[in-house]
């Protein structure tokens, strides 16, 4: 049989004095490793730092001799368009590489100009 733990016992192993046999001896405290007393290697000094180039900048290509007036100044003509009249727009709009509304501006400006020189001479 153990035997019944008792206060003073109890207040024995917390301070470190053991009276019973019961009580484990307390753990001896192991020595710091030698790496850890060894003194610091001098660190070398860095390497100089070379700056690299900066790349050049992506330049905007040039701009029309005339800017565009910003969207709240212009009005909107929209169209509801066949697949085929579609696909002409886009091919279109990839050869003559414009926009969508420079693409329609030139087309209205040379219907216009059509229109207008066939009633200079009278066949409209």
């Amino acid at each position: 049989m153990t035997k019944k733990p008792n206060a003073a016992a109890l207040l024995a192993a917390l301070q470190g004095r053991a009276d019973d046999d019961d009580v484990p001896p307390a753990r001896p405290q192991l020595a710091p490793a030698p790496a850890a007393q060894a003194a610091p290697e001098p660190v070398a000094a860095p390497a100089q730092v070379v700056p690299m180039p900066q790349p050049p900048k992506p330049t905007k290509p040039a701009m029309r001799g005339k800017t565009k007036a910003p969207r709240s100044e212009l009005k909107h003509i929209g169209g509801y368009l066949d697949d085929e009249t579609v696909e002409k727009v886009a091919l279109l709009r990839i050869r003559l590489k414009l926009e969508n509304s420079d693409l329609l501006k030139l087309a209205i400006d040379d219907l216009y100009r059509k229109h207008s020189a066939k009633r200079a001479f009278g066949d409209a």
